[in-house]
Parts: structure tokens; C-alpha cells; sequence
């Protein structure tokens, strides 16, 4: 789509932000017939959507807080390349937000993050069944399953109560002894002693194609883009102003923002604040013949997984806080191959292509989805965390339902923009 300096008509439905959230946000409004522009400053599905781990983690119902990270911290800080960095320069400007991550820790935190990400990881899944179904892009979804590594029985011990929570609401999922590893995943280190598997557990074929694939469903029912930064947004009576960095203009009757972590930057320009953090995360993907590996391996303990796509084996995560800004570390890379090297001996480390993304996290873990504070006519969508491609289906559907003015399928009293 050409544009000159300034649009004349209105877009219909904008979306700024063509990464999962937006792409899969179109694509539901599309196809219930309306106009949809997604708005992105380098194309679709180019940018921390492509590069994840490729994971529909429908099991994944444990806020971060309560994954061991707050516990497991002083030991990762010590290790400037362990699962957890912050760099000091950074940790003044992250302390309010770590404030508030220690508190949405505490036992009644929990009990309503923890139903709320369940309520939503279900719906999630019923989402992208039928939304993977219509797109026709069921050969890009695997769905063999997870496996969950422990180094000792009090490791898998301690994982014991987020077990017990998956019971709660239905998780399938199998604790394995060390000799039932082998059927699961061939060639293992013997280091591991115990392992969890859990059969819901899905990876698409490489989510760079997954979300362009979902894209051209999307454009194939009227949905466009049009490439260009964000520079300002505003409100009048006539609708939501986009201001672009090269000086074209849009307007727009109904915006979605869905801009990952710059979200907030743009949030702030409408008069709402929100304590979004960015969790840079590291990976490399490797030759797919590196290694023979069957499903996707969790090493929890030390921050990070291993994916069969089907263009490469990754090996990624991490937590790295270090803003926007920051040029990336790739160190924290190679460190996280050197480990996957002495995990799966066999392993062919060269050839790799490295990687760094920008998770948008908010301290609860749970997303924002829900209608601007003074502007009904703006809805928000963006915070997923490490849970974006999990839960983009999910999201698209709730702001679909909003924006057409429907009921929705879920509560989503828990993912209000105003709860902070």
C-alpha cells in the first residue's frame, strides 16, 4: 500500500505491531470482514516473533515468579553468563519493577495469576486448533510433547508444587526415571536423573513461517500493511492519530496496539503508564542435522530449551534485563551451547546463526488485553512475556471480541490494562 504524507480516508481497524499478537489479532479480524492494517516499522513476523523457541506451551500456567526464579537469583547473578543478567548500570532503573515482581510472589498473587494464565492457556489452545485448522496450516504444528530435565531428586522435588498446580486443572503430564529417558530422547547425558513429559505440549515447524504462513491467511481476507516506524500516537474526534518517523500521518477509527515491548513507550503518550520490562533472550539455531532431537528439551535449571525446527535446531533463553538500548551480549549464546554441548554429548556446535529478541514482561506475568483508559476506542494487547506465540490465538480473539463488540469467551477482568 502507497502513501503519500497524509492518509485522507480513515483505516478502519489499525494495528500497529506485525509480530504474533498483531498477526494473529488481523487475522481474526479479517475474518469476521473487517478492514485491518497492520502498521510495523520492519515487516511482518521480522522481529522477536521470528526468533523464539517455537513453543505452544499450554502447560506454561506458573507466573515467573514462581518458577524458582526468585530463589534460584543470587546463584544465576553470580554467573555473568548464567540464565539471569542485569547488568549494574541497568539495576536502578529495574528496581521498581523488580518490586513489583517480588510482590505478585506472595500466596493470594499467585492463587489469581495462576487461575487466570489457566483460564487463558486454555482458551489459547482451543484458539489456535481453530485457527491452525482454517489458515490450513496444520503441517507446521507438531505436537510431540516436552521433556523437562532434572539434575537430582531434590530438583524434581522442588518442582513438586508446580506439578501439583497443573493437576489442579487438568495438565496431563509424566515424571520419568532416568532409565525411561532414553525412549523419550536418545543420547542424553547421564548427569540427568529424572525427567518430566508432558504430551500437550506443541512446537510449530519455525516461527518465522508459522506467523508469515498465518499472515497470508489474513492478507488472502482483505488484511495490509503498510511499513513504517511509529513515531507519535494521539486521540481526537476524529479518531486515533498514528504520527510514522517519515512523516506520513495515518488516522485511524479503531487502533490495536500489540508493539511487544515498545508497547509501553507508545502507552505512555496516551497518559497510561505500565511497568513493562524488557527480558532480552539469546539463542542459537544450529544445522538441523547438529543433533537428533525428538521434541523440545527444557533444562529449567539452567534457563533454557533446546528446539527441533524444521529449519535448525535452536538453543535458547535466558533472561538478560537490559532495556531496548543495549547492544547485545552474545557471549550469553555461546555459553548456552557450551552447556547444551555437555548435555547432549554428540552435539555439532558450529554453523550456528545467533540471535537476540525482547520479551515484553509485566511483573505478574500475565498479558494486558483490554480497552485504553481514555480512549475506548484503543485496545491493548501486548506483555505475553515468554508466552506470546502460546497465547496470540487467544489474545487476536478477545480484541477481535471487544472491538465487534461481542461477549467475550473468557473473563478478562484479570488482563486489564488498569489493574496496575
Amino acid at each position: 500500500m502507497s502513501l503519500g504524507t497524509a492518509l485522507t480516508e480513515p483505516l478502519d481497524v489499525a494495528i500497529i505491531g506485525g509480530g504474533i499478537i498483531g498477526i494473529a489479532t488481523a487475522a481474526y479480524l479479517a475474518e469476521v470482514g473487517c478492514n485491518v492494517t497492520v502498521i510495523d516499522r520492519t515487516g511482518i513476523c521480522e522481529e522477536t516473533s521470528s526468533g523464539n523457541a517455537g513453543a505452544l506451551a499450554f502447560s506454561d500456567i506458573l507466573p515467573l515468579s514462581h518458577k524458582g526464579l526468585i530463589k534460584s537469583a543470587p546463584k544465576w547473578l553470580l554467573d555473568p553468563l548464567g540464565p539471569l543478567s542485569i547488568p549494574p548500570a541497568y539495576l536502578p532503573s529495574l528496581m521498581p519493577w523488580l518490586y513489583r515482581f517480588w510482590r505478585a510472589g506472595n500466596p493470594r498473587g499467585l492463587e489469581s495469576s495462576l487461575s487466570a494464565q489457566a483460564t487463558l492457556m486454555a482458551h489459547a489452545e482451543r484458539s489456535w486448533d481453530g485457527l491452525v485448522a482454517r489458515a490450513g496450516v496444520q503441517g507446521m504444528v507438531r505436537s510431540d510433547g516436552s521433556l523437562e530435565f532434572y539434575e537430582s531428586e531434590n530438583e524434581l522435588q522442588a518442582a513438586a508444587l508446580g506439578w501439583a498446580a497443573r493437576d489442579r486443572f487438568g495438565i496431563p503430564y509424566r515424571h520419568l526415571k532416568r532409565d525411561e529417558i532414553e525412549h523419550y530422547q536418545p543420547g542424553l547425558s547421564p548427569r540427568f536423573v529424572a525427567a518430566t513429559f508432558v504430551p500437550g505440549w506443541k512446537t510449530v515447524s519455525d516461527p518465522r513461517d508459522f506467523g508469515r504462513a498465518l499472515w497470508a491467511y489474513a492478507e488472502a481476507r482483505g488484511a495490509q500493511f503498510i511499513k513504517g516506524r511509529v513515531e507519535t500516537l494521539g486521540a481526537d474526534a476524529a479518531g486515533t492519530i498514528v504520527a510514522l518517523a517519515d512523516g506520513r500521518t495515518l488516522v485511524a477509527n479503531h487502533l490495536v496496539l500489540a508493539a511487544g515491548a515498545w508497547s509501553h513507550r507508545l502507552a505512555a503518550q496516551l497518559g497510561e503508564k505500565f511497568p513493562l520490562e524488557t527480558e532480552r533472550g539469546y539463542n542459537t539455531t544450529l544445522p538441523v542435522e547438529a543433533f537428533d532431537v525428538r521434541r523440545q528439551l527444557i533444562f529449567s535449571g539452567h534457563g533454557f530449551v533446546i528446539t527441533p525446527l524444521a529449519t535448525g535446531l535452536r538453543v535458547g533463553g535466558a533472561v538478560e534485563f537490559g532495556g531496548l538500548e543495549r547492544k547485545p551480549n552474545f557471549a550469553r549464546s555461546r555459553a548456552m551451547l557450551e552447556k547444551a554441548k555437555r548435555f547432549l554429548p554428540g552435539l555439532e556446535t558450529s554453523g550456528g546463526r545467533e540471535w537476540m529478541g525482547f520479551r515484553p514482561s509485566l511483573p505478574d506475568s500475565l498479558p494486558v488485553i483490554g480497552r485504553a483508559k481514555y480512549h475506548s476506542n484503543i485496545v491493548y494487547a501486548f506483555g505475553h512475556g515468554h508466552l506470546g506465540l502460546t497465547q496470540a490465538a487467544a489474545t487476536g480473539s478477545l480484541v477481535c471480541d471487544l472491538l465487534i463488540g461481542q461477549k467475550s469467551a473468557i473473563d478478562i477482568a484479570p488482563f486489564s490494562p488498569q489493574r496496575f
